[in-house]
């Protein structure tokens, strides 16, 4: 081709691509590119970046022709203004209109400072509200693999990696275009992301062996929510939110090896006092209504003041539980206060892997069974404070308990656990969310994805 022949047939690609896109179909020449996440970082009044070494940090948006290039900036909210530090060859002071966005990025593959922590791909930095707002923009590949370092070991099992990483990019491309000017935020709230600190080679490696894969109900993408252990068995999502999803049922959980798998807190008159202070403490405590795996739905507290009913979320939140798959026991004055392990077990032991796995990408149905493995125990996710044998003056309320969050979708521990026994990581997704499929996010008809992927080769990374 000449070169006027390739602008003339760029512009065509070009054009056409914009066409498919405003009928909301995902086009191949499109799809085959990297969606971009927008991740809320940080909201404060005061942050600092910084480069690392020598490698400046690049500004765009100060209004010049070209990029600004410092070394640091100091960032604070004062009197509604955004005030900016510039520290480089020379110190500069700037004040910004409250609509202005700090486009920040750097060369360097060791990322941006944030903090105590370092970021790739660019940073934009804006006031909002009566706070400064961090929002990191990357590829969701380069996101995921410092997700999958977060959310779980990096040394357990590449097949539980696997799944988290599909898992985690199910639940990321959901949320594109749903909260403004960011998509996800760093933490629980959404998912877990450290920034490079929680980025190796095996959390890598699992990014790209699954690369672009994702989990689908009826042609879109699921709501791929997971926690850390189940205590026994997974929860319905109808049981805990207010909609059932057909993917998102009750399941052996595989978690029994979980060091959260079973946990006792105690509660003594001053703290259930402050806790409880429209019944002015607790006298007893009942379980109105449980779910089918034994998580508490509602309760009622009985005091000297009163009584009080409030649903298992409610509860879990006063008193900092780990779970709702709790049961209860009112320890009166001078009753010596057992041991953390709890007396008995709400699930009977979890079946073993057994039996046929669909695969979705293959169409194949896998025959899988239980194998010996001899690998070390876990790292914990969490550590629980245990209770030993001592006396009280006052009653105490000794709560038992299994698991460690909502209980619904992929309980990561399981996904170790199933690992162990020989899954693949197609086997433990398909074994959480029951008929969602796996499959290239590039085939679906998702109008939200679409709008965005970057019409030009343009990688945010």
């Amino acid at each position: 081709m000449t070169p006027s022949s390739v602008v003339w047939s760029t512009r065509l690609a070009i054009a056409s691509q914009l066409t498919v896109l405003s009928l909301g179909c995902l086009p191949t020449a499109i799809a085959g590119q990297e969606p971009v996440m927008r991740v809320l970082l940080a909201e404060a009044k005061q942050l600092r970046l910084r480069s690392d070494g020598t490698s400046p940090l690049q500004i765009v948006g100060l209004g010049a022709g070209k990029p600004v290039k410092v070394q640091a900036i100091s960032a604070s909210l004062q009197s509604g203004q955004l005030t900016l530090e510039l520290m480089g060859s020379v110190k500069r002071r700037l004040q910004l209109a409250p609509h202005q966005e700090l486009r920040i990025n750097s060369n360097d593959p060791r990322g941006v400072w944030l903090g105590n922590r370092r970021y790739r791909g660019e940073l934009r930095l804006r006031s909002k509200g009566k706070a400064l707002q961090v929002v990191n923009h990357l590829g969701v590949e380069t996101y995921l693999a410092s997700v999958v370092g977060s959310e779980m070991p990096v040394a357990w099992p590449e097949a539980a990696l696997q799944a988290q990483a599909v898992a985690a990019r199910t639940y990321a491309l959901r949320q594109i275009g749903k909260s403004g000017p960011y998509d996800v935020k760093a933490t629980v709230a959404s998912q877990v992301y450290l920034g490079l600190e929680s980025v190796t080679a095996s959390t890598q490696q699992a990014v790209r062996s699954t690369r672009s894969l994702v989990l689908v109900h009826g042609g879109k993408l699921i709501d791929a929510v997971y926690h850390s252990s189940s205590g026994g068995a997974t929860e319905a999502s109808g049981a805990v939110w207010r909609n059932q999803l057909p993917y998102l049922v009750s399941v052996p959980a595989h978690d029994e090896h979980s060091p959260v798998h079973q946990w006792t807190e105690q509660f003594d008159h001053n703290q259930l006092r402050n806790v409880f202070r429209e019944t002015g403490g607790v006298k007893s405590i009942n379980a109105v209504r449980t779910s089918s795996t034994g998580r508490v739905k509602q309760a009622k507290i009985h005091g000297p003041s009163g009584s009080l009913v409030v649903s298992g979320r409610e509860l879990r939140r006063r008193l900092g539980l780990k779970s709702t798959m709790i049961r209860f026991e009112m320890l009166t004055a001078n009753s010596e206060i057992p041991s953390s392990k709890p007396r008995g077990a709400f699930q009977n032991p979890p079946p073993a892997l057994q039996g046929f796995w669909h695969d979705s990408a293959s169409g194949q149905r896998i025959s899988v069974a239980n194998k010996p493995t001899k690998s070390k125990r876990p790292t914990p996710l969490l550590r629980h404070r245990s209770v030993g044998p001592t006396k009280h003056a006052e009653a105490v309320l000794m709560i038992h308990g299994q698991g460690n969050g909502h209980g619904v979708g992929m309980s990561q521990w399981g996904a170790h656990g199933l690992a162990e026994k020989g899954a693949d990581f197609r086997q433990i997704l398909m074994h959480y969310y029951r008929g969602a499929e796996i499959r290239p996010y590039r085939q679906l008809q998702n109008p939200a994805l679409v709008q965005r992927l970057p019409i030009a080769p343009l990688w945010v990374s």
